[in-house]
This record gives C-alpha cells, sequence and structure tokens, in this order.
C-alpha cells in the first residue's frame, strides 16, 4: 500500500525548511553587519591616503629611471620634435601654424603640470575630503550624532526590531532587512569601484595634462577631468545625504520611518548617478554595469 504524508508532516516538513533559511541568512546578515560598514566608511570618505602606498608612489617615482614620469617626459620631447618637423614642413607648405613661442610657452606651462601631476591629484584629493569632512563635522554638531556608515547601521537596527535569534526573513521586517543587507553589499562594491577609478585617473594625469599642447588632443583630457571630478564630487554629496538622514526622525518604528531608511539607502546607492546627471562622468554603479554587461553577452 502507499503511503500517504500527512498534512502535519507536510507542515514540519515546511517550518524546517523555513527555520533553515532564516538560519542560513541570520548568519549572512550577521557577517555583513560585523565587517561591511566600517569598511564602507574607509572606502567612501577617502583622503591623501590613498596616494601614499609604496606600491603607488613608484608609479610616479621622481627619483626612479622607470616612471610614469619619465615616460610623459618622453612624449613631451617627442611632440616638441614633432613640432619643429612641422613647422619645418610649413614653409614650404604654405600651411600655417602656430607661433613658436606659443608652442614653447605652451609646452613649459604643461611640462610643469606633468612633473607636479601627482601633487595636483593629491590637492584635488584634499579639497574634496576637507569639504566632505566640514560636512560632517556640522552634521555632528547640530545632530549630535557621528555622520558616517557604521552610525547609520545603529539608526537602522533601531527601525527595524528584529530578535536576530528569532528572524523571520518572510515578514515584512524580515524583508526590510534583507533589502538594507544587500543594498550595503552594493554600496561596498560601488565604492570598492570609485576607490580604484580614482587610483587609475591619478595615474592618468600625467598624460592628460599632456594632451593639451595639442588642440586636436585635448579632448582626452575633458573627458578625463569630466570623470575624475565626477568621482571626486560623490564624496562630499554623500556627506550630504547622510547628513539629511540623520536629520530625519527615526524615533519610531513605524512604517513610514522604515520606508524613509529604504529610500535613504536607495539614495545612497544611487549618488553615482545622480552626480552623473549633473556633470557628467561614468557609472560606478555595479547592478547597471552588470546589466550592461549581460546585454553585451547576449
Amino acid at each position: 500500500m502507499e503511503e500517504t504524508i500527512s498534512s502535519s508532516e507536510i507542515t514540519n516538513i515546511t517550518e524546517v525548511i523555513i527555520d533553515t533559511i532564516n538560519n542560513l541568512l541570520n548568519s549572512l546578515f550577521s557577517s555583513i553587519d560585523n565587517s561591511v560598514y566600517n569598511t564602507l566608511d574607509n572606502l567612501a570618505f577617502i583622503d591623501n591616503d590613498i596616494l601614499h602606498d609604496s606600491i603607488f608612489e613608484k608609479f610616479f617615482g621622481y627619483h626612479s629611471n622607470v616612471s610614469l614620469l619619465v615616460i610623459a617626459n618622453s612624449l613631451l620631447v617627442a611632440v616638441c620634435l614633432y613640432y619643429c618637423f612641422k613647422l619645418i614642413y610649413s614653409h614650404f607648405s604654405g600651411i600655417s601654424i602656430e607661433k613658436p613661442y606659443q608652442f614653447i610657452f605652451k609646452l613649459l606651462i604643461f611640462a610643469i603640470f606633468v612633473n607636479c601631476s601627482f601633487y595636483i591629484g593629491e590637492f584635488f584629493i584634499y579639497f574634496t575630503s576637507l569639504i566632505s569632512s566640514l560636512i560632517r563635522e556640522i552634521g555632528q554638531s547640530i545632530l549630535n550624532t557621528n555622520i558616517s556608515f557604521s552610525a547609520l547601521i545603529e539608526n537602522v537596527n533601531s527601525v527595524i526590531t528584529i530578535d536576530a535569534s528569532n528572524i523571520n526573513v518572510f515578514s515584512f521586517d524580515g524583508i526590510l532587512k534583507s533589502i538594507i543587507s544587500f543594498s550595503f553589499v552594493s554600496l561596498l562594491f560601488t565604492y570598492s569601484l570609485r576607490y580604484i577609478m580614482i587610483k587609475v585617473l591619478i595615474l592618468l594625469m600625467p598624460f592628460a595634462f599632456l594632451t593639451l599642447i595639442n588642440s586636436s588632443s585635448s579632448w582626452f583630457f575633458k573627458a578625463w577631468l569630466k570623470v575624475f571630478l565626477s568621482l571626486l564630487f560623490i564624496q562630499p554629496f554623500i556627506s550630504l545625504i547622510l547628513l539629511i538622514v540623520f536629520a530625519l526622525d527615526f524615533s519610531s518604528s513605524d512604517i513610514t520611518s522604515k520606508l524613509l531608511c529604504i529610500g535613504s539607502l536607495y539614495a545612497l546607492i544611487r549618488a553615482n548617478s545622480y552626480v552623473q546627471s549633473f556633470i557628467g562622468g561614468i557609472s560606478t554603479d555595479v547592478s547597471q554595469n552588470f546589466k550592461i554587461m549581460k546585454g553585451q553577452i547576449k
């Protein structure tokens, strides 16, 4: 005779599956809580320390025979030789080119910029960090709280009240907790990409200044500058968003407060897109880049 499974056995199996899922996600959420948030502060709020590591400084080795500056200065010599040949050829072809004194003046100015590019990049990062720190310090003095991601999770947890030992991801608060945790992971990838791209653009800075010598290649500097400034401007923009978020009333655990938490995280995730709409640049939204890659694969 065939055995039939009773409704009580089905209920028990369902409860076991739900408990297993809840335990697994509880471990995941705890891991995120313990590791992600302090890392987010280090990635989002950068300062001059981003440039002062031994490997990165070797790329700008001012006393080295092999560095980016040596390559850039070699290209400066090549550009100078190219102008000399172009000047000689213009006497035979009748093509008008810029005057020698104009070229020499422009060459000297941008040669200084090329060789001081490390310090120029350091100044831009310091200035951005200074504005960001000022915004956060103003918020801290007014709101009497630390404006940071590590403090943000404390406010979020005060609204999304979940018993860590008895979490239920199929409840409304459980779903919100899942969205919040995965939103912070998305922020982690987004700001990691921004961190890397800033260092890459600093490495390209000598060559970006070099392209200004010739008007036909100056478009590269304009594109580089737009991307570089957009990535830096994200930092004070994030500080402003956090300032507004901490100014909100999260004292109650009603649905409005919970939805405001989700909205604030969405604003932080979309910060790069908003800055990109203002001044242009590139996207560091990881989910958007994954969609682009997926579309190219098809």
